[in-house]
């Protein structure tokens, strides 16, 4: 059998925050921003994983696939959902909340965070918004509130936020994508947030995909880090699932799952009609584009894949394959 059969172990995320399966279900691998599977089928792989004891998804305003999520969240309402929102004044916080919530047909948002916060100045510039999810939370509109970050600053400058609940930092083995230092650096600043007891859960444990062929070790060494609860982990096949479920619980893969999966490897294609307006470059949060001459190229051993540049694009040049 090549499917998972067991039970998912789960962790308290921090001190406040409810019990989640160790692997959170990452939808930016089923949402149109990366284009892997049709709406549909993201929609079936994400009820394979909650069926297979998944409770928690990670997705954003952003991916635009909270339509591709609610059919299961109707379904299992005690899955958890944790969105996000580049969202900077109250009055934008409160709009994407609303959407959230109408989209995810949840009168109670379990986590809202912040996304991609690089530092206590850009927090700073995110005021208005923190006090308005502080509000929220208040209210009960939004359960847990926290940052999501690719900098080591910004889990130093979110931990120090009144009525921080979780961050959701980058964490990999090699440090890959983290763009204001190294890997002893986010250790440092995920040791600080530890101490004040916020709740964890990594992204890029693969690193775009750059760590793939030794995924045993990319998992061990984040199961390692004190004070990371949990994972999310990008899945856009029912065999990832299945896959992942093995590994991160330290299971034999059977080998026909270990090809199938392993095999598959994915860069960033720009297609040939692109008009080299560089708005992909400037969102590009990794600095893996750049702009020669007229064209967009690709810096392949910087890029982690997130498929954040496609979103940017107004002419859908950019695509994960």
């Amino acid at each position: 059998m090549d499917e998972w059969t067991g039970t998912v172990p789960q962790r308290k995320l921090g001190y406040q925050g409810p019990a989640v399966s160790c692997v959170c279900f990452g939808s930016l691998a089923i949402s149109p921003l990366q284009g892997r599977v049709t709406a549909r089928e993201g929609t079936e792989i994400f009820q394979y994983a909650v069926e297979r004891g998944i409770n928690w998804v990670d997705t954003a305003e952003i991916y635009h696939n909270y339509e591709q999520l609610a059919p299961v969240l109707r379904k299992y309402p005690e899955v958890r959902v944790v969105t996000k929102s580049y969202a900077v004044t109250a009055a934008e916080i409160k709009a994407s909340v609303e959407k959230a919530r109408k989209a995810l047909e949840r009168d109670t948002l379990d986590f809202f965070l912040l996304h991609e916060q690089e530092s206590a100045l850009t927090l700073k510039g995110h005021q208005a918004a923190w006090e308005e999810l502080l509000e929220l939370k208040e209210r009960g509109i939004v359960r847990w509130i926290g940052i999501s970050t690719h900098a080591a600053a910004g889990v130093r400058g979110g931990a120090l936020l009144p009525g921080i609940d979780v961050i959701h930092p980058l964490l990999n083995y090699r440090g890959l994508g983290i763009i204001d230092g190294a890997l002893p650096d986010m250790l440092a600043a995920i040791q600080f947030a530890a101490e004040l007891r916020i709740g964890m859960y990594a992204m890029k444990v693969f690193g775009g995909g750059h760590l793939a062929q030794d995924p045993a070790l990319a998992v061990r060494f984040v199961q390692s880090v004190h004070g990371v609860q949990a994972m999310a982990l990008g899945m856009s096949s029912k065999d990832e699932v299945d896959y992942n479920l093995l590994l991160v619980n330290r299971r034999r893969i059977p080998e026909a799952l270990r090809r199938k999966v392993l095999h598959r490897q994915r860069k960033l294609v720009i297609a040939d009609w692109c008009q080299g307006c560089g708005r992909c470059v400037e969102s590009c949060p990794q600095k893996a584009l750049r702009l020669e001459g007229a064209v967009v190229k690709v810096r392949e051993e910087e890029c982690i894949l997130c498929g954040y540049c496609g979103h940017a694009c107004p002419h859908f040049c950019l695509k994960i394959v």
